[in-house]
């Protein structure tokens, strides 16, 4: 078994591997050899890397922490080596400081550290977050789903918080819907429209039902799903010719209001009689774990006792491993450090979050 390792450098040595998506720059072996008296469940899948760990320390709920070890590549703009942490003024500089490096060593941290636990307890790590994802978390619990080892609860330790550590978790997320319409026309020289059909005027009077259009009211935790279009195009760039094809692109972050089905039934009814292709790609679907849950509740008070904070209920932001849970019914929250630089030159966290997190998923284990 490897000897415990303060925290903080369990996070600097993270943050030195250069695990840029699908790479685990060898985390996923460290980790693994670290929790050594964990049973380790392994599945790699063209060119992604996953590991499961897990105990069982009594006959109590399944809590599981889950994370990855990928990070974006880090770009140009730093002012130092974004793969050799640099310390300065109590501040942590690293790509990955953030997302999510700071997370995955809290909770290593804290079970490498549990002794007593009543029930099983887990850690799921993936090298494909931050890719396309679809060999990463997702493949793990299909599999755990066969072998009877599906968590009851999840912590995904993704960045947070906004403006001071400890002030938000986050209880659920939007989906994400991509969408491609294609409006055919006939193409025509300008200086005789009646002998084209132009696809232009025929979306004319349909943009006004669907620019902007909420799909639902949304609700306390949730912002109405609204029908973002996002881009707009057609023709060959230049004034005598009449398009004869209008692409319409669009993105819906949904609610649990509103289905993947309602939004296709809402483009199919607002562009029914005409001649178009519709190409439809869901990436994630909605999920919210219930205010009252117990997982809640005990992250909540765990924060009030180490930050002295009140913390938010939340399900803003993007998309993350979460929603794989959520499908599963798994009751999961999310929390973790500050999200102010992640994905950005010189990511930075601090030394006083991290120790922070730490001390909040120790008291997660305890109350327990």
């Amino acid at each position: 078994m490897e000897k415990d390792i303060d925290v903080i450098d369990l996070f600097l040595k993270l943050l030195s591997a250069k695990s840029i998506t699908p790479d685990d720059g060898g985390l996923l072996d460290f980790i693994q050899e670290y929790l050594s008296d964990f049973e380790a469940l392994r599945i790699d899948m063209e060119g992604v890397k996953n590991l499961f760990l897990t105990k069982k320390f009594g006959e109590g709920e399944h809590l599981c922490f889950a994370g990855h070890v990928d990070v974006v590549p880090p770009g140009d703009g730093w002012n130092s080596d974004p793969f050799t942490p640099k310390i300065e003024d109590g501040l942590i500089f690293a790509r990955g400081a953030q997302d999510m490096k700071s997370g995955v060593a809290a909770f290593v941290a804290a079970v490498k550290e549990c002794k007593n636990f009543n029930g099983r307890l887990s850690i799921l790590l993936t090298s494909d977050e931050e890719g396309d994802a679809f060999f990463g978390t997702k493949i793990v619990l299909q599999e755990l789903k066969k072998i009877n080892l599906m968590p009851n609860f999840a912590i995904v330790a993704e960045p947070t918080c906004e403006e001071i550590f400890g002030d938000a978790i986050k209880i659920g997320r939007r989906g994400s819907n991509n969408g491609v319409i294609r409006v055919k026309g006939k193409q025509g020289h300008a200086a005789y429209p009646s002998k084209a059909v132009n696809p232009v005027n025929l979306i004319a009077p349909i943009l006004p039902n669907i620019a902007g259009k909420n799909l639902d009211n949304g609700d306390e935790f949730f912002e109405p799903s609204q029908f973002v279009i996002t881009d707009i195009r057609g023709g060959l760039e230049v004034t005598n010719v009449t398009p004869g094809e209008v692409k319409i692109m669009f993105n819906v972050r949904n609610s649990t209001a509103t289905s993947q089905e309602d939004i296709k039934n809402f483009v199919l009814e607002n562009f029914d009689g005409l001649e178009y292709e519709f190409d439809f790609k869901p990436s994630a679907k909605p999920f919210m774990t219930n205010p009252d849950s117990k997982i809640v509740n005990i992250l909540a008070h765990s924060i009030k006792e180490v930050c002295n904070i009140n913390t938010n209920l939340s399900t803003a932001g993007g998309t993350s491993d979460a929603r794989f849970f959520g499908e599963y019914g798994v009751e999961t929250v999310e929390f973790g450090v500050i999200n102010d630089t992640i994905h950005a030159p010189n990511e930075r966290t601090s030394i006083n979050e991290v120790q922070k997190l730490y001390q909040v998923f120790k008291s997660v284990l305890k109350e327990f």
